[in-house]
């Protein structure tokens, strides 16, 4: 390794040089539904196994397209009033659903002793921004506003998402700010967001070679279709003074690193408190390849323990 060459961790490294060694075309080079299933097959090579718990159920709310898939999470089978995660699935609102990101959703509401909502928000490219924002946005509201017919009466909702869930988290944030459910956003957890159009920095540093990449990006926002300097489609642009409590999570070699770390920046210049992670060594999408990068679930549960610890305090 070079001086100049950036840390990658070992088991990362394997991994890397595991899907460098592999042939085949690029997900935006193959049809739509055939890059679906390809995303969905590598989860279950490189994912931890889920979690036993005493409530997994699908259900379904009222959305501004139809009905919108939900599935609830809780290791416990009843509970009293309390704080409520949902959680938003990443894959540059293209690909990805509950399936996706169902190991991860079950270790969150075990670790955090919490339940759990995952939403599966309309994708891209058949739905174009802003449907996967309102689509979250609009489960989120019903999730605070409907505690009975859920089974779990919220006292605060906590946002949180990878990558495109991340900025969803971001964006429902700043939404709920300026239109109040029934109540409130309490914390925010972000997990390597995408929250700006920048296309220097960590976007050109790892544009190749580190999983996610900027071709794969592009595609991504070119199916996405945001509209530039809209604050839903890029919520740095978005009224920060608003916010919650923030953990906020980057990896080292991500290309969307520098986003995060600008988004955590204009939280602390509003003065909102922030708790900014970057996990040395690692890659966007950690949070789902735990198998194959196993101090990538280190990782996930040193995030949970630091939300558990905000959460204490901001829920009390």
């Amino acid at each position: 390794m070079s001086a100049n060459a950036p840390y990658v961790r070992p088991d990362v490294k394997v991994l890397l040089d595991m899907l460098a060694a592999m042939a085949g075309p690029k997900m935006n080079e193959i049809p739509l539904a055939d890059a679906r299933a390809s995303y969905a097959q590598m989860g279950m090579l490189v994912e931890a196994d889920p979690v036993p718990l005493a409530t997994i159920k699908d259900l379904s709310c009222p959305g501004p397209r139809g009905e919108i898939p939900l599935r609830l999470y809780d290791p416990r089978s009843d509970r009293g009033p309390g704080p409520v995660v949902m959680f938003y699935h990443g894959g540059g609102f293209v690909i990805g659903d509950l399936e996706s990101h169902h190991a991860l959703c079950t270790t969150i509401a075990a670790e955090l002793d919490l339940p759990v909502v995952a939403v599966h928000y309309a994708l891209a490219p058949e739905h174009p921004f802003p449907a996967s924002d309102e689509d979250c946005i609009a489960a989120t509201r019903w999730v605070a506003d409907n505690g009975l017919e859920l089974g779990r009466e919220s006292t605060g909702i906590v946002t949180m998402g990878d990558s495109a869930g991340g900025h969803l988290a971001i964006v429902v944030a700043q939404a709920l700010a300026k239109d109040p459910a029934k109540v409130p956003v309490i914390m925010q957890v972000p997990i390597y967001p995408a929250t700006d159009e920048s296309s220097d920095g960590s976007m050109a540093e790892f544009a190749e070679g580190y999983l996610l990449t900027k071709e794969t990006m592009d595609w991504f926002m070119d199916c996405y279709a945001p509209v530039p300097g809209n604050p839903m489609a890029y919520p740095i642009h978005g009224d920060q003074a608003g916010s919650p409590p923030t953990l906020l999570v980057t990896a080292s070699l991500d290309p969307l690193r520098d986003q995060g770390r600008r988004y955590a920046a204009a939280l602390a210049a509003a003065g909102v408190e922030c708790h900014f992670m970057e996990m040395k060594g690692s890659i966007h999408g950690f949070v789902n390849l735990r198998k194959a990068v196993p101090s990538a679930q280190a990782d996930v549960l040193t995030i949970l323990a630091q939300a558990k610890l905000m959460l204490g305090r901001v829920s009390a």
